[in-house]
């Protein structure tokens, strides 16, 4: 029987450091491993969850500019082995997140929903992220 090849799965800390360049033993390490990933050698997927806490900690304790946040993890996201099954709704969501003045958790539920799949709120602000909801 045929292994199946190993898919890493990216934490907060390797995104942050690979980024942000700024720890003297981490960031290099997180570097080598993007490189691995843009050459195709690793495969990893970055959870949606990572990607949030990636962007409140860039906005909110490093002060980061939100184009600048989302060009960073696009670029990431778009990485040869980076294997995401759900890539195009989290690139989505940083588009949507980048254009707007809404919070990264509302973009994604803009992103994920579907006339099958409505988002259930109370606020009505889903209308102008052209999301599918049902107001309470």
């Amino acid at each position: 029987m045929q292994q199946s090849e190993k898919v890493y799965l990216i934490d907060t800390n390797v995104v942050l450091r690979y980024l942000l360049g700024d720890h003297k033993r981490f960031s290099p390490k997180a570097a080598s491993f993007m490189q691995d990933l843009a050459q195709g050698l690793k495969k990893a997927e970055i959870p949606p969850i990572v990607v949030v806490e990636c962007i409140y900690v860039m906005e909110k304790f490093y002060e980061i500019p939100k184009s600048e946040i989302v060009d960073k993890l696009s670029r990431i996201l778009n990485t040869k082995g980076i294997v995401n099954p759900d890539k195009s709704e989290i690139l989505n969501a940083l588009m949507k997140y980048g254009n707007s003045s809404f919070d990264i958790v509302d973009c994604f539920l803009a992103s994920k929903s579907s006339p099958q799949y409505p988002i259930v709120s109370f606020d009505k602000d889903f209308k102008k992220l052209k999301a599918f909801y049902e107001e309470l």
